[in-house]
């Protein structure tokens, strides 16, 4: 391609994708997560990614879900025209990753351990093409106040905590005990959409790409 600057023409190499049949595929299960994407004009192509999501013997916080990130991205086949999307969220307090709950008991014992503290929700987050694939991780502070015995047995009754990482959802009635949020609530929700659009850039999309 060419182009006239300054009154002269100049060879200009610009990488011109082909983006009128984009689908993106993501790769979860979470209601949340495609529902955040919804929000935006993009319906998604829904193909859950299942792996052993087991933490490697002292592995970090943030590179345990850059891994998952991109692992579950991994899963199945790109096809040309095609982006896949895919997340893992974590709760974690004192350097330690609290993932779900495998019982009542434990959704009360994490839950009792954030009470009137803070802790970080990490993301790691991969976008995948069918030359490459990119990931990052976004990070959140949560604030929480204390909570009352009576309301931790009634929210864990209800069954929320048991399908969440730290055993709450900030969009549910978890969101009753944080008193603050430093950084992207969509984060702890599962998908920093402001991170993906970085992603999406780095390999030549948008959103409008990748709206139907």
């Amino acid at each position: 391609m060419s182009a006239s600057i300054g009154g002269g023409w100049h060879a200009v190499n610009v990488r011109v994708l082909d983006v009128s049949i984009v689908v993106c595929i993501l790769a979860s299960g979470s209601p949340r997560r495609s529902a955040l994407l919804r929000q935006i004009g993009i319906e998604p192509t829904i193909r859950p990614a299942d792996i052993d999501e087991t933490p490697r013997p002292n592995e970090a916080p943030a590179v345990y879900v850059e891994r998952l990130a991109r692992e579950k991205a991994a899963v199945g086949a790109c096809e040309p025209g095609a982006v896949v999307i895919a997340a893992d969220t974590t709760v974690t307090i004192d350097g330690e990753i609290l993932g779900k709950p495998e019982s009542a008991g434990d959704a009360v014992a994490m839950l009792t351990r954030l009470s009137g503290r803070h802790h970080h929700v990490l993301t790691g987050i991969a976008v995948r093409t069918t030359d490459r694939t990119v990931s990052a991780v976004e990070s959140t502070v949560v604030h929480f106040g204390d909570i009352d015995e009576r309301d931790m047995s009634w929210y864990v009754e209800s069954g929320e905590p048991l399908d969440k990482a730290g055993a709450y959802g900030l969009q549910g009635g978890g969101g009753a005990f944080a008193v603050g949020i430093d950084g992207s609530p969509d984060n702890v929700t599962g998908l920093p959409r402001h991170r993906l659009a970085h992603l999406l850039a780095e390999v030549g999309l948008t959103w409008s790409d990748l709206r139907s």
